[in-house]
């Protein structure tokens, strides 16, 4: 029997043992309980973040509901960071700081779908995507809830010009740097766990650097989303504009840019999965 038989023959759905789903259900209860009573998680999301969590922490085990945490918690975190600066903001954008079903699918939807497809192939490439689309929401959370803080007007990623705060597709030198650093951790937080990967095991320090240049990539790939094919509403009522197709003052508005179906949670999860291609595509070409 050659090696790579070996190798799959050790590994997949016979690696799942009648324990990891309940242990993984339960822990994703706690931490998704736990958030909906803070305030971060909406029922909604609450449920979503159960389903998603049971799967990452059953089937990718503990590294990979590592790096969900760390998403989670800091993400968490940052929302309520200056509240009240942020509160005029809110209106631009199409949800609040509790997040539902859809904003949590947008993030970790896809980290699922990886897992899954991990408990029927465990190849390293598959925790690498994991790693940078975790790096991706994490980048673009970071830069979201920081760097609208920044003194520096953000400018339009596609043309450069100078952007309310709270654009989609606007860009700050602080909001990149904190993507790129929220992208770091990410990528830090995965090679510290490769002795909990027994898949990844070949990982060296330079992924770091993999994930935190993929993470970023990934949130302004988000960024050239928001500015070009995003759908952007107008307020006829209040004359503002906002990424929702109902305003917050209740009424509803007329699409003046952008795809009616790509909202914003459609960004997300698509920047994250570019985020991963990008990640897993490092991964290939220096050939860890």
């Amino acid at each position: 029997m050659v090696r790579g038989e070996q190798y799959h023959r050790r590994t997949g759905l016979s690696d799942l043992t009648p324990f990891n789903f309940p242990i993984g259900a339960t822990l994703a209860l706690l931490i998704a309980g736990l958030a909906y009573w803070r305030g971060a998680l909406s029922f909604s999301g609450a449920v979503g973040a159960t389903i998603i969590g049971t799967v990452i922490f059953a089937v990718g085990g503990l590294a990979w509901a590592i790096l969900l945490i760390a998403f989670f918690v800091t993400s968490s975190a940052l929302s309520r960071y200056q509240a009240r600066a942020k509160a005029p903001l809110a209106e631009k954008f199409q949800k609040g700081h509790r997040r539902d079903l859809g904003q949590v699918l947008a993030n970790g939807g896809w980290g699922a779908l990886l897992a899954l497809a991990y408990a029927f192939a465990p190849q390293p490439i598959l925790f690498v995507a994991f790693a940078g689309a975790m790096a991706t929401v994490n980048a673009d959370t970071w830069a979201t809830e920081l760097g609208v803080l920044g003194k520096t007007a953000p400018r339009l990623i596609t043309n450069g010009r100078v952007v309310a705060v709270g654009t989609s597709g606007g860009v700050t030198p602080l909001g990149t740097l904190v993507a790129f650093c929220g992208a770091l951790l990410i990528g830090a937080l995965a090679v510290l766990l490769i002795p909990f990967t027994q898949h990844a095991s070949r990982l060296t320090p330079l992924f770091i650097l993999i994930a935190a240049i993929s993470g970023l990539l990934g949130s302004l790939f988000d960024s050239l989303l928001g500015a070009t094919v995003q759908a952007i509403y107008f307020c006829d009522f209040d004359q503002k504009e906002t990424e929702s197709a109902i305003h917050r003052c209740g009424r509803a508005t007329r699409l003046i840019h952008g795809w009616r179906w790509l909202d914003n949670d459609w960004v997300n999860f698509l920047a994250s999965v570019a985020g991963s291609g990008i990640a897993a595509m490092g991964y290939w070409a220096i050939g860890f």
